[in-house]
């Protein structure tokens, strides 16, 4: 929903007459303060207490108790001494072993091309290599916040089905900065407490090579015949699976040929984690995307931001379960003819795979303990490859013009996450005592018209609202209401010059690590229909948590770039020399990136 109607004058004489004075003889930009290109993780985002870490997954059951998935463990051995149990009665049975002769677990006349090719080996290969960081910095980003819903909703304890880290304590200031948890150095990737902008450039980024990865696989697959070995090409697939788990379960283990066809338990996994689980995946991704989220509604209004995590999650559930899986039957059964087939193209027993399977560890093994001290020395570098990656399909997706529309107020969240350094400066808190009456929005830089808005000039000016999802850059999401005016009313006042292309917004909040934080926009962003200044949430003024007095709505970006507590706007022609340069607080110092809507 998105609307403006027109309610009442434009500011007071004074205020927008374009004559500079007092109140605009401000430099913000010197309030802003460098970072380094190197991460200190004792003071990194100010010096998170690092005992905050990660609990073991805990599923909610009923309203308000949590089962404590490492129970599985041991419930899952039982299961498995059961069923071997079960396994060895059901073998016995005459009536089973009728049907093990007539279904054995495998149909070696699918038509398949017998033998593997050196190209299943590297692809195979490259995926397990990619895998690695996609898992690791996936399970990071998950800590920055340490909950999964299945709502469009993120109310803690009450939407949250499953949670990695210890409840919300009843703390009406906690935030969601404060709510992230800290992983192992070398679990998680880059390894350290809320470093989501590190960990999404490795996750998206290594995403790109995966998906091409992928596609090469796909085309060589479906062009060398390979596919039946992969594909079903008959119902009898299940009958052979069942008695394939017969027979594994019984400890009675069936005559497999890999190099020929496999067995329908194998055929089964084989065609579900390469058709179903890599494209869902895919989908389950895009849709945590505010670039897609709020330019696809058909698909955000059936695929909410929290039901896409919550079964990105699921998904990496299955791959973690697979791998597990896959990796055991790999040497509990024939382990040097499984590694010829997979590593060295040949069907004996010989040790050549086995070599190479052993080379190919060590350089997962290296890059693996490498890649956490790599990042914490040259994040800017994960930051420009990780951007070069992504940004082409990320711009794709930022043609799409998003409209108004999407939410109505039966969508509002009942609750909203709040996040970023509260402002306590006496600058603010002297502001706040005479409810922000002397407060001024200052308007400079490249522009025909400096002014200075009180907040009472600023609700003189034509009204706008609009009903919008809020996305976090740590993946929870809350729709509310804002109202304000728009920033293409702002722009008709002050009128930037030709050659003002961006659009910085400072904030009376600080950093995490000192000095104001500000963020930098393009200028086009600004004249779009859903970019405004809001001064009401909900239809009640701005909330000190989420705010007050001004906050930007730029409905094309990230939560980490809709400013709060907003007190001067620049526009200038570059934001190259605000800051450390890269258009942002969180881009500075954070390595986030200046547009991240991916």
């Amino acid at each position: 929903m998105s609307r403006s109607i027109d309610a009442g004058s434009a500011p007071r004489t004074g205020a927008s007459d374009g004559q500079s004075g007092p109140d605009l003889e401000v430099d913000y930009a010197s309030e802003v303060h460098t970072a380094e290109d190197v991460v200190d993780v004792e003071s990194y985002g100010g010096g998170f207490d690092l005992t905050r870490r990660a609990t073991a997954p805990r599923l909610r059951v009923g309203r308000d108790k949590w089962f404590n998935l490492l129970w599985l463990i041991p419930i899952g051995f039982v299961v498995m001494l059961a069923g071997v149990a079960i396994g060895k009665g059901l073998h016995n049975m005459p009536a089973v072993q009728s049907f093990i002769e007539r279904y054995p677990g495998t149909d070696e006349h699918s038509g398949a091309v017998v033998g593997r090719p050196a190209w299943i080996g590297w692809t195979h290969f490259f995926n397990l290599f990619m895998m690695t960081f996609i898992i690791r910095s996936g399970i990071q980003i998950l800590c920055d916040h340490p909950r999964l819903y299945f709502s469009r909703n993120a109310t803690p304890g009450k939407d949250e089905w499953l949670r990695v880290g210890p409840p919300v304590p009843d703390d009406p200031l906690w935030t969601a900065n404060s709510d992230t948890v800290a992983l192992p150095p070398q679990f998680g990737l880059p390894g350290f407490r809320h470093s989501i902008g590190l960990a999404r450039w490795w996750h998206l980024g290594v995403d790109v090579l995966w998906l091409v990865n992928g596609a090469v696989f796909y085309v060589l697959l479906f062009a060398t015949g390979q596919w039946r070995h992969l594909v079903p090409t008959s119902w009898d697939v299940f009958p052979n699976a069942a008695s394939v788990a017969i027979q594994y379960a019984s400890l009675q283990w069936p005559t497999d040929n890999g190099w020929v066809a496999y067995n329908g338990l194998q055929l089964l996994a084989y065609f579900t984690t390469v058709f179903i689980a890599a494209p869902a995946a895919v989908i389950t991704g895009l849709g945590m995307s505010p670039a897609l989220s709020q330019r696809v509604h058909w698909l955000s209004k059936r695929l909410s931001i929290q039901h896409a995590r919550s079964l990105h999650f699921l998904v990496l559930v299955y791959f973690l379960f697979f791998i597990l899986t896959h990796v055991t039957m790999v040497f509990a059964t024939e382990a040097l003819r499984n590694l010829n087939h997979m590593f060295a193209a040949r069907d004996d027993t010989g040790w050549a795979g086995f070599a190479v399977f052993c080379v190919a560890m060590v350089i997962v093994a290296v890059a693996w303990v490498a890649a956490t001290p790599f990042t914490i020395r040259h994040p800017r570098v994960v930051q420009r490859v990780g951007y070069a990656l992504v940004g082409p399909f990320q711009r794709a997706l930022e043609r799409l013009n998003p409209k108004p529309g999407a939410f109505t107020e039966k969508d509002i969240s009942p609750y909203h996450w709040r996040n970023g350094r509260l402002p306590e400066t006496v600058e603010y808190k002297e502001l706040e005592k005479n409810d922000f009456a002397d407060w001024r929005l200052r308007v400079y830089g490249l522009v025909e018209n400096p002014t200075a808005f009180s907040l009472e000039d600023l609700r003189a000016l034509p009204y706008h609202d609009q009903i919008t999802q809020h996305f976090c850059i740590q993946a929870w999401s809350g729709v509310a209401k804002w109202g304000g005016v728009s920033m293409q009313t702002i722009m008709d006042i002050v009128k930037p010059l030709p050659e003002a292309k961006w659009v910085v917004f400072y904030s009376m909040g600080l950093g995490a690590t000192g000095g104001i934080y500000y963020n930098a926009h393009p200028i086009e962003q600004m004249t779009h229909h859903m970019s405004m200044l809001a001064y009401d949430m909900n239809g009640e003024p701005l909330p000190y948590l989420h705010g007050r007095p001004l906050r930007l709505r730029n409905e094309l970006q990230h939560g980490f770039k809709q400013v709060k507590w907003i007190k001067g706007i620049e526009f200038v022609a570059h934001y190259s020399e605000i800051g450390s340069g890269y258009g942002g607080y969180s881009e500075d110092h954070k390595f986030f990136g200046r547009h991240q809507t991916l």
